[in-house]
């Protein structure tokens, strides 16, 4: 097990480095930087420029430096000194940009998880062990709905709703008069109230699909013969259920974590700027329309660690759910 669990974490640090160049590369493809960009907008503002001001700019920002060497100094202050460089749109670092909006953002994703998980696999278990009833063909059709409805449609219809009917605005994180009010019981009660709309809208289409997945991996396992051979022994039905087609159902649903964990965080990022959420998704959009080279990098390079971390966390609970599995 130590072994497995070691070779894994090798191959995630290798993918991490193959990860962070593909990212930089990624910011490097578009034509023009961001030193051409602040040149044009004050050329197009009526700002007469200085002919050496983009080779002041390009120096500072780093531009005048060959692609590899600039991605060596990129990569070597981010695991030596936790160093992202400077967000140039912002003139601020970027570890404190994403500092202030990393934690919401870590918080709406975890739950949305966790949410996910609570509300698919007990809905695919009835679906699949009432097949074909009213609840299944409900259900079912709950998770059509949720696969083909946008999440920024459900997001403007909700707002709509508890808006004109409930005077309710589901916009931000926190009421007015908590935004910079200090952390204590009122303003986390306060958060808790705000991220119910912003999970629900963000984990629909993943609840829809692994309830699908579930209900589909479970009947298949509902038709062997070792279900009917335990019901035959005297196994309870619901002991028969929980105790081997479940366990084995499920092991698709934990597989998922590794692409489910960064797909809410990316995929949530036009519900966050519809509700005004302040998570990396809109500060991620910010970058890349202004070319912003360090803070889109470093946004994108969070985004893949988190699928490795995902995978990692994936890996480590098949391992432990299914002894199947072999460590080798």
């Amino acid at each position: 097990m130590l072994s497995y669990i070691s070779r894994r974490f090798v191959y995630m640090l290798i993918s991490m480095m193959l990860l962070s160049f593909v990212s930089f590369l990624i910011i490097e493809l578009p034509p023009g930087d961001f030193a051409e960009m602040t040149v044009r907008s004050l050329e197009v503002s009526g700002t007469r420029v200085d002919e050496g001001l983009i080779d002041q700019l390009k120096e500072r920002y780093g531009y005048d430096k060959p692609f590899m060497e600039r991605y060596v100094t990129w990569i070597t202050d981010i695991l030596a000194r936790q160093d992202f460089g400077i967000a140039m749109l912002w003139n601020k670092p970027v570890s404190e940009l994403i500092t202030d909006r990393l934690p919401f953002t870590i918080l709406l994703s975890v739950a949305t998880l966790v949410f996910t998980y609570a509300v698919a696999i007990p809905i695919g278990i009835f679906s699949a062990t009432r097949q074909y009833s009213l609840g299944d063909y409900f259900f079912s059709f709950f998770g059509f709905i949720g696969v083909a409805v946008p999440d920024f449609l459900l997001a403007l219809v909700l707002m709509y709703i508890l808006l004109v009917n409930f005077g309710i605005s589901p916009g931000g994180l926190f009421s007015p008069e908590f935004e910079t009010a200090p952390w204590s019981l009122a303003k986390i009660w306060d958060l808790s109230k705000h991220l119910i709309v912003p999970i629900v809208i963000t984990g629909m289409a993943g609840t829809a699909v692994l309830i699908r997945t579930m209900r589909a991996t479970l009947l298949d396992e509902l038709s062997k013969d070792y279900v009917d051979t335990a019901r035959m022994k005297g196994v309870p039905y619901w002991r028969a259920i929980w105790k081997y087609p479940v366990r084995i159902a499920i092991n698709p649903l934990l597989s998922t974590i590794g692409w489910l964990l960064p797909a809410i965080v990316s995929g949530s990022t036009i519900v966050a700027i519809v509700l005004n959420l302040p998570t990396v998704g809109p500060l991620l959009i910010s970058a890349l329309l202004a070319q912003d080279m360090f803070l889109a990098g470093g946004i994108i390079f969070i985004l893949s660690l988190l699928t490795l971390v995902g995978t990692f966390l994936s890996d480590m609970i098949l391992a432990l759910a299914d002894p199947r599995i072999r460590y080798d």
